[in-house]
């Protein structure tokens, strides 16, 4: 089995849902995933398919209207990489939109790496 960009898109479009299910379909059951912050040099290291998809919810939980614009991938041997906007609003209001990448590695025909990394931009405050 090989992973597709196409695949990669179908992922970014049930993000953009909320749709953990969809998003969740070519992640491998070991899978990692490095996070945008957090306290280590690499952000926060969430390990396994369940608590990644909760990681994801609570993106989507603490912001409703996230979103990952303007997504575009490729794929070449066992990585891919992954381009987008994410643009989400707080419970306060406040709105990040910032460009970032995701840095994949694949086995398999699954993603067993998920590496995020984001403009740091400050947040526009709340009106």
């Amino acid at each position: 089995m090989t992973l597709t960009a196409d695949d990669l898109k179908a992922t970014f479009d049930a993000f953009n849902r909320h749709d953990i299910a969809g998003v969740m379909t070519h992640f491998a059951e070991d899978c990692v995933f490095t996070t945008v912050a957090g306290p280590e040099v690499f952000g926060t290291r969430i390990e396994g398919r369940e608590a990644i998809a909760r990681a994801f919810v609570g993106v989507w939980t603490a912001m409703p209207d996230a979103q990952w614009a303007g997504h575009s991938h490729f794929v070449q041997g066992d990585r891919a990489v992954s381009e987008w906007t994410f643009i989400g609003t707080d419970a306060a209001g406040n709105r990040t939109e910032a460009q970032g990448v995701d840095l994949f590695t694949i086995r398999d025909g699954k993603l067993v790496m998920k590496q995020a990394f984001r403009k740091q931009r400050p947040v526009v405050a709340a009106k």
